[in-house]
């Protein structure tokens, strides 16, 4: 493999943080830090979904999008609640915590696992190979292709935070299905990184998870791909 495709892959994490989050919430820096520092982890994969329903108070969020809002709102009515929040984090898809108290992401984190191994490996051809092995007894899954901006710094002009500048990390910027992962079967794609790293994205992330009926289940595997 040339040093030129050489990318960062970060595999067997023990949990997916997904933290939906806002420029325009005031609340929401410290929880932004928060999620850098853990994303500095080994054992965890962090993603920052920036929502833009709070844009209209006065600051339109530059990474906000309405497909980030309607994520968190799946999860919500996944887990039959009505309550949406920022900053709010989701551990491993199965409930949502205040971002921002560091004793209840510390707890969650601690017994926190995922039961699949997902491989990365980054080939010849600037192609990134994805392997998923089966595990009978599991139900089969979706296999999910997040990409992600590593870092950003904005400077705040208007709303709640108005003269901050903020560091972002692991900014999601789209979401796509790539396929089913077969419980009996596993699964293996190849996927060419031009096509997957467009735009401003220079990472990816690959989840496996749980369907209910079109909204996110629990997160059973994942693995990182950052150049």
């Amino acid at each position: 493999m040339s040093s030129a495709l050489a990318g960062e892959i970060k595999l067997a994490p023990k949990a997916v943080l997904e933290l939906f989050t806002s420029q325009g919430c005031a609340s929401c820096p410290k929880a932004d830090a928060m999620l850098t520092e853990m994303s500095r982890r080994p054992d965890v994969l962090a993603l920052a979904y920036h929502v833009d329903y709070w844009d209209y108070i006065g600051w339109e969020d530059t990474f906000g999008t309405k497909e980030n809002s309607d994520r968190q709102g799946d999860y919500a009515e996944s887990w039959g609640s009505s309550r949406i929040f920022t900053p709010q984090l989701v551990v491993n898809g199965k409930g949502g915590l205040v971002g921002s108290k560091r004793d209840a992401v510390t707890k969650a984190l601690g017994g926190a696992s995922l039961p699949l191994d997902v491989k990365l490996v980054e080939a010849a051809g600037d192609m990134l190979q994805i392997s998923v092995p089966g595990k009978p007894g599991q139900s089969d899954a979706m296999i999910w292709l997040v990409t992600f901006l590593d870092h950003a710094d904005v400077t705040i002009e208007r709303g709640e935070n108005e003269g901050k500048k903020v560091a972002y990390t692991q900014i999601v910027t789209g979401r796509q299905v790539l396929g089913m992962w077969k419980a009996d079967a596993g699964a293996e794609l190849t996927l060419p990184l031009s096509e997957v790293l467009t735009g401003r994205s220079n990472g990816a992330v690959i989840l496996i998870q749980a369907d209910r009926g079109g909204l996110p289940g629990p997160i059973l595997g994942a693995a990182s791909f950052t150049r």
